[in-house]
């Protein structure tokens, strides 16, 4: 699955500084835009947020720069079939500037070829080297 809503390139939307952020948090430039360019998350959430635009947006890269290379696995690249359509923040636990573990829980609305769907989840986040990364998560 991969998650999606602004002009298409390679199959996946792209998104330019004003547009508002697929993650719902606020504009792409002020939100997920700066954590995929490299800058560390400083929440377990925002790491969430910023992992769900790259799978909107189909960087792979992103994806696998923050997941846990002990779970990681060795195919990270999201599937352009998949349009991920909204995604809402049920629960944070932890996960703060100043803790070294979170956890988030999260319902990540899809559609594809026709059906629709949504992915509730919740994930599990580790600070490793002073950023954050995605650890593990339970499909609920």
């Amino acid at each position: 699955m991969s998650f999606g809503a602004a002009s298409s390139r390679g199959g996946f939307p792209r998104f330019a500084a004003g547009d508002p952020c697929p993650c719902g948090a606020g504009r792409y430039d002020g939100c997920c835009g700066p954590i995929l360019a490299g800058e560390p998350a400083p929440t377990a959430e925002r790491l969430m947020r910023s992992r769900y635009t790259a799978f909107v947006v189909g960087d792979a890269e992103h994806l696998r720069r923050t997941w846990h290379p002990r779970t990681r696995p060795a195919d990270v690249d999201p599937d352009p079939a998949t349009v991920w359509i909204g995604l809402e923040v049920l629960v944070t636990e932890d996960g703060g500037p100043a803790d070294l573990e979170g956890a988030v829980e999260f319902c990540a609305h899809w559609s594809e070829a026709g059906a629709r769907g949504g992915l509730h989840e919740r994930s599990r986040f580790a600070r490793r080297g002073g950023r954050w990364v995605y650890v593990d998560g339970e499909i609920l």
